[in-house]
């Protein structure tokens, strides 16, 4: 038998990577398969792809939001997105993978003992970009009275080939683009999963103020060496569309022309389009079924 130091041996362990870490880094950029037309605002950006769009005002299908949800949704006018406090807002940690842009992922490694610390997270979109760390060390969360920010304060662990992330103290933010809330008590768990040249996100929002029941979501993305991603914007505040001072755009409950137009453009019944957890499942086609012969569409 062959005689192995057990310096050799040490040496070999230690210089061995942990078999259930995958190599995440670099720059991955979006497939846009997934929920399109949510995510794309103008079609002309996805050419050859169809439902680009945008959300409706007062889509809330497939989400389980609350009353508190709904009615803050039903508040929400588009022209606060151009107040001055809020143009440098730009995805919320509650909704940032959802966003079109590629990310580019890289390792925070300690020097000395080769451990990694943390990923970063850059992603670019059309309304700008955002960056994220998720800490790898074991380092704990922060109390619950800590500052919350909008992407929060995010760990990771390995669970086979899986990397499992947990976000919380995230700002009051939204799930998606036309106004359907987050609140600060909001807890996001994400799952990466890499196949190959693909990337796959599976996110799960988890909120007691506005949802039901859990939110889940995916999202992929494909390995692009060749990827270049732009620089953060400035940051510059424009006035896009003229406020008197002061005022904070909404609408009052009842008054909200708008939220009526996505039924009666897709020959919806009205109550259909409001969302709630019994909507997110395959059986609610019963009760669509039922509500088009009871009362006919918007």
């Amino acid at each position: 038998m062959r005689f192995v130091p057990a310096a050799a041996v040490l040496c070999a362990i230690a210089a061995t990577p942990a078999a259930a870490q995958v190599d995440l880094s670099g720059a991955w950029r979006p497939i846009l398969n997934e929920d399109l037309g949510h995510r794309l605002d103008e079609a002309g950006a996805a050419p050859g792809l169809c439902c680009a769009g945008g959300p409706w005002i007062g889509d809330y299908t497939g989400l389980p939001i609350n009353d508190a949800a709904r009615l803050k949704a039903d508040s929400w006018d588009a022209r606060l997105e151009s107040a001055p406090e809020r143009q440098t807002i730009l995805q919320p940690g509650a909704y940032w993978a959802f966003s079109p842009g590629g990310i580019r992922i890289s390792s925070l490694v300690d020097d000395a003992s080769q451990r990694l610390i943390a990923l970063r997270l850059y992603r670019s979109g059309l309304a700008g970009a955002t960056s994220r760390e998720i800490w790898m060390d074991g380092r704990p969360h922060p109390p619950r009275h800590a500052a919350h920010t909008w992407q929060g304060f995010s760990t990771g662990v390995w669970r086979g080939h899986m990397l499992a992330v947990t976000t919380t103290h995230l700002k009051a933010g939204f799930i998606r683009r036309n106004g359907v809330p987050s609140s600060d008590a909001a807890v996001v768990t994400e799952q990466f999963m890499r196949h190959g040249a693909f990337l796959t996100l599976a996110r799960i929002v988890h909120d007691p103020v506005y949802l039901e029941e859990p939110f889940i979501t995916t999202v992929t993305w494909q390995i692009d060496p060749a990827l270049q991603l732009p620089a953060s914007p400035s940051g510059t505040i424009a006035n896009e569309v003229p406020l008197a001072k002061g005022m904070v755009p909404h609408h009052l409950p009842g008054a909200n022309t708008g939220l009526h137009e996505f039924a009666r453009a897709n020959g919806l019944p009205f109550e259909s389009t409001r969302g709630g957890k019994d909507s997110a499942y395959p059986e609610y086609q019963r009760t669509l079924k039922a509500l088009m012969g009871k009362r006919g569409p918007s």
